[in-house]
């Protein structure tokens, strides 16, 4: 237990330092958010009527002022309202954020499914035809951008052969087939660079594993090859390829904007780069925000996992 407080303590100090340089962060970003509202064509805002609306959303008090406002705020579950339209930033996150889940779900599902396999097949079989050949996929698969995978897939599989749309998105109770169809292309294009990388931490962990002493000692007791791998090999491979994973799904929370964007995906990611764009202070810090939390949830879920598979982990 006192591991697990330790793990939570930690979790909750790192919330609130990304809140605290989200914070001073945005306010350095050149712009008057107030002066960007009130700009029509190009025309320069009346400045009496600038400084007006700045006194209206509190950016004319004290920077430390407006940071402990904030931070009240963020303690009673309060993301405040957008600058731009007035809206509940709360509304808007748990609005996107599902659609932004589903596709790294959708993602990190393809990663496992593919990469663990292939690469312990690549491991028990080194050196041979599919471990070369599922090698020189997994480095391609990691060196092209997922912007120009998404548009390979989209001139294969809409362009040429017509498979499906290229992009767009319909609420799963509307239509669950065309949901599935419209999500699959966007889900392999971040899925194929993780099942890369799953593919090469898990051949290369199961070569580790299988060399040492114990995995030996099973093998001489005559146990089946299966067993020995299943018993002695996959539990132990499984730990970093378990950190892996879950350090790689969280670099997915913020980074699959060029994603949404190719296959016009309304997520979260999209809604940030629009809230940077119009100088959203509350909706920018709202969104990364709920990107860290997330982010540091999983996290401590992978300490977990880490601590179930290997019972050490708890005595440090």
């Amino acid at each position: 237990m006192l591991w697990l407080a330790r793990r939570i303590g930690i979790s909750i100090c790192l919330v609130w330092i990304v809140a605290s340089i989200v914070f001073l962060a945005i306010r350095l970003i050149p712009g008057n958010p107030a002066e960007l509202l009130l700009s029509q064509g190009g025309v320069a805002p009346d400045p009496r009527a600038v400084t007006e609306l700045k006194r209206e959303l509190g950016l004319d008090r004290p920077l430390w002022t407006q940071y402990w406002a904030s931070m009240d705020d963020l303690l009673h579950g309060n993301l405040g309202n957008s600058l731009e339209d007035g809206t509940p930033v709360m509304s808007e996150v748990l609005f996107r954020l599902p659609r932004t889940l589903e596709l790294i779900f959708a993602a990190g599902l393809f990663a496992a499914l593919v990469g663990v396999p292939a690469g312990t097949l690549a491991a028990n079989r080194q050196g041979g035809l599919f471990d070369r050949f599922a090698g020189w996929l997994a480095g391609l698969a990691l060196a092209v951008p997922v912007f120009v995978t998404g548009t390979l897939l989209i001139l294969l599989f809409a362009v040429n052969l017509q498979w499906m749309p290229a992009g767009g998105y319909v609420p799963f109770l509307q239509n669950p087939l065309q949901h599935l169809v419209l999500l699959a292309m966007p889900a392999l294009t971040i899925g194929a660079g993780l099942a890369a990388a799953v593919f090469r931490m898990t051949r290369s962990a199961v070569l580790d594993v299988a060399r040492r002493d114990h995995v030996r000692a099973a093998r001489a007791k005559g146990l089946s090859p299966f067993r020995v791998l299943r018993r002695h090999v996959l539990r132990n491979a499984m730990l970093p390829v378990v950190t892996v994973f879950g350090l790689q799904l969280g670099a997915l929370l913020g980074g699959t904007v060029l994603v949404e964007y190719v296959f016009n995906w309304p997520g979260l990611s999209s809604l940030l780069v629009e809230a940077v764009n119009a100088r959203d202070y509350t909706e920018v810090q709202g969104i990364v925000l709920v990107i860290s939390v997330l982010f540091v949830a999983l996290n401590l879920l992978i300490d977990l996992i880490y601590a179930a598979l290997d019972p050490r982990v708890r005595l440090q």
